[in-house]
């Protein structure tokens, strides 16, 4: 396997020795995106703007800690994960044994949540000071269950080209300003910003997410992704709270609303659902999803068409929903 750092490449071992190295100078690294929606990039990253990111979770989070490494180290959620620890003065932990700070943090995707709380594993994690679950959509319902369980939740929005999570739980880190334009897209700016792709540039104080968001009470809620929300039947779609209505239907292991074309809908919105353990498959019928879409708050409109049942939602190795996977799944 190749080591290095452009792009991040190699394993968390491999890889500390190189982070601490380049934490010291000012060449850039490069992340190399998951592509979920479209073709890969390699996110350049300065010493100057990571050191920033993790100045700033610390200060949110009340003081440096080790952290444990349960994400890949080449994505930028396990990149900040040793990184964070190596600031504070630790190794990250590769185990929980190996924990031995006083401060302990770990970052999780929402699938890695949902498992620590349906696997009966909440007693396991509940020392940590922190638990960050970010990288996709979280359903509230979710972070209700794992909070009311003991489990410290802290929820994160963010991408590779801002260090990673930048506003915790709705609210901004220090040093970070985001806006939302007339369209409802979301802009970053500050010193977590990333210097560019490879061979393009950053342009400009602000960066323009895919994402699209409102201000609630004072606190950023996201909408989801611009490309997330499909036409059906001249309807406008959002996927991310389709699918965060079916997660937290009774019965429901897993899901994740996709769009797929169709001749009639132009688009139509199929649930793909794992069953929760010993559950009446009536309760996945479409006509009782859907009814679970409507009784969640949202239109009739939004709910889905059909379902199709999968023994997992397909994932990509950065832990987040493979959504080209999943279209295909759902069918033509």
């Amino acid at each position: 396997m190749t080591v290095g750092l452009r792009p991040l490449s190699g394993s968390a071992t491999e890889l500390v020795p190189l982070l601490r190295a380049w934490l010291d100078g000012d060449e850039p690294l490069w992340v190399r995106t998951s592509g979920s929606t479209g073709r890969p990039k390699d996110v350049v990253l300065s010493p100057a703007a990571v050191r920033a990111s993790v100045a700033a979770t610390h200060e949110r989070l009340g003081g440096p800690g080790q952290w444990l490494l349960a994400l890949p180290p080449t994505g930028v959620a396990g990149l900040q994960v040793v990184v964070r620890s190596l600031l504070a003065g630790f190794v990250p932990a590769e185990d929980r044994s190996d924990l031995t700070a006083p401060r302990r943090y770990v970052s999780v995707v929402p699938t890695q949540l949902h498992r620590i709380v349906a696997g009966g594993e909440v007693g396991e994690w509940a020392g940590f000071d922190a638990v960050l679950v970010g990288g996709a959509a979280v359903p509230q319902e979710l972070v209700a269950r794992a909070r009311d369980l003991g489990l410290p939740v802290v929820r994160t929005y963010g991408m590779s080209e801002t260090c990673g999570g930048c506003v915790y739980d709705g609210v901004p880190l220090d040093g970070v300003e985001v806006r939302i334009d007339d369209d409802q897209q979301v802009h970053v700016a500050g010193p977590v910003l990333f210097d560019g792709y490879r061979d393009e540039p950053r342009v400009g104080e602000w960066f323009a997410t895919a994402d699209l968001g409102e201000w609630v009470d004072g606190r950023l809620r996201i909408l989801g992704r611009r490309d997330d929300v499909v036409v059906s039947g001249g309807v406008n779609v959002p996927l991310p709270a389709v699918t965060a209505a079916l997660q937290a239907a009774d019965g429901v292991g897993d899901a994740l609303a996709v769009g797929v074309p169709d001749d009639e809908w132009g688009q139509r919105v199929v649930a793909v659902v794992v069953p929760g353990e010993s559950v009446c498959l009536d309760a996945l019928r479409l006509d009782a999803l859907r009814d679970v879409v409507e009784a969640a708050g949202h239109p009739r409109t939004w709910a889905p068409r059909d379902v199709v049942l999968v023994d997992a939602i397909p994932m990509l190795p950065n832990g987040k929903p493979d959504r080209a996977a999943a279209r295909a799944l759902a069918g033509p």
